[in-house]
């Protein structure tokens, strides 16, 4: 076996082809009519997808483990195996109707730098790992990120496993049912670093023409329940100015949401995404809205503001029109700044390799946000068509699929090596 000082860390390549066909027959596994893939969380098509990648990591000489909350781990051994790992993976779980890249790819890249590296003879001394973590999408289960969430102490084990679908499936049958509820305890463990590449899922690097991104950290969310309460009356008899239009001021709302974030321009984010009106008939004013509010922003300074600014103009709505505005904050990931050691390694490693690169922050939750809170963690995104993702037409070139892998392979050579 070569040591790490017998190889040039530019000289080594992933194997493009490969990677692409590993991504494809992965995409086979609970493909939908329009190209896309369904393969939901702890189903039976998550389990063929999960069979798969323990064969192939297997079959590139991996010990693969199985932690109680369904996470994988696929370990190739280092020189020095006792030292703390150095990690990468996504998820394989997807939207209903979810592409064949978001997750597929970050998972199945760390595998091919794995290969790659056999095919070299390359020895690390860490030990390398790929995580596929349980439920990130959450479109069966919730929490989303559940896996990686589990992992990094954010949720109890007993409480992930009691989670329900809307069947009334639990996780822990859910996992018993497709094979998949493993014996190794969950987190507790050093990561020496951890490296997750993703397409992008938005339009920026694509519409700049540049196929790496450098992620230098992710949007703080913080998501709220709002209802607003007028009174429902006949559209026809009601003069306009006696009216308590639910809708009337749920629309101003919406509007006043959509500005507090074009305020706060290049980072601030804005989305009512639900909305449900009671009693929803053709001719009666609506007299309750229940709707979601999404705020994001890239410093917990600035999400607080939006949530000022909201909270503040919610009660002015309400007093100004007499209805009640209620508001309950449902969820807050602060944002996540990526170590700068790992950063600048992903932006070194992609100018060695001649790859016009970028600083990109992901608007996003991954996986690596919540790795990010336990070991120096940095992210790799390359572009996707049109920016579109959780959509059955997701698509990625091929050339850039192969040039983000190979800055992976790169970043994990090289702190697989650090003293």
């Amino acid at each position: 076996m070569l040591t790490q000082h017998d190889a040039t860390l530019a000289g080594l390549r992933i194997d493009g082809a490969r990677l692409w066909d590993s991504l494809m027959r992965l995409a086979a596994i609970g493909a939908t009519p329009k190209g896309g893939v369904c393969r939901l969380a702890l189903t039976g098509q998550d389990r063929l997808g999960r069979d798969f990648f323990v064969a192939q990591a297997r079959a590139a000489g991996c010990e693969v483990r199985v932690d109680a909350v369904g996470n994988l781990f696929a370990r190739r051994a280092g020189s020095n195996d006792g030292l703390p790992p150095v990690m990468t993976g996504s998820h394989i779980d997807t939207q209903p109707t979810g592409g064949r890249f978001d997750g597929n790819y970050g998972v199945l890249a760390g595998l091919e730098v794995l290969r790659a590296l056999n095919d070299a003879g390359v020895q690390t001394e860490r030990p390398l790992e790929v995580a596929v973590w349980t439920n990130e999408e959450g479109s069966r289960f919730v929490p989303v990120m559940m896996g990686s969430g589990a992992f990094v102490g954010e949720f109890a084990l007993d409480h992930v496993l009691g989670q329900r679908d809307r069947d009334g499936i639990s996780v822990r049958q859910a996992l018993a049912a497709i094979g998949y509820a493993g014996s190794e305890a969950v987190g507790g463990r050093p990561v020496a670093a951890y490296f997750e590449a993703h397409i992008e899922q938005g339009p920026v690097l694509e519409a700049s023409d540049v196929p790496i991104g450098v992620v230098t950290g992710a949007l703080g969310q913080r998501w709220y329940d709002v209802v607003v309460t007028g009174m429902e009356a006949h559209a026809g008899p009601t003069p306009m100015a006696m009216r308590r239009d639910a809708m009337l001021v749920s629309a101003e709302l919406v509007g006043m949401v959509n500005r507090i974030a074009m305020e706060r321009q290049p980072h601030g984010r804005a989305t009512v995404g639900c909305m449900e009106v009671h009693p929803n008939s053709r001719n009666v004013i609506p007299g309750r809205i229940a709707m979601t509010v999404d705020l994001r922003s890239d410093t917990d300074a600035a999400l607080s503001g939006m949530d000022r600014a909201f909270r503040e103009g919610a009660a002015q709505l309400a007093a100004r029109t007499g209805l009640s505005i209620q508001i309950e904050q449902v969820v807050y990931f602060p944002p996540q700044p990526f170590d700068a050691r790992m950063v600048a390694s992903v932006r070194a490693a992609s100018r060695r390799l001649d790859l016009p690169e970028m600083d990109v922050i992901s608007g996003a939750g991954h996986d690596a946000v919540y790795l990010a809170r336990v070991a120096p963690a940095a992210m790799i995104f390359v572009p996707c068509k049109d920016g579109i993702s959780h959509n059955e037409i997701e698509d990625a070139r091929p050339e850039h699929l192969e040039a983000g892998c190979n800055v992976l392979l790169q970043v994990m050579l090289e702190a697989a090596n650090l003293p």
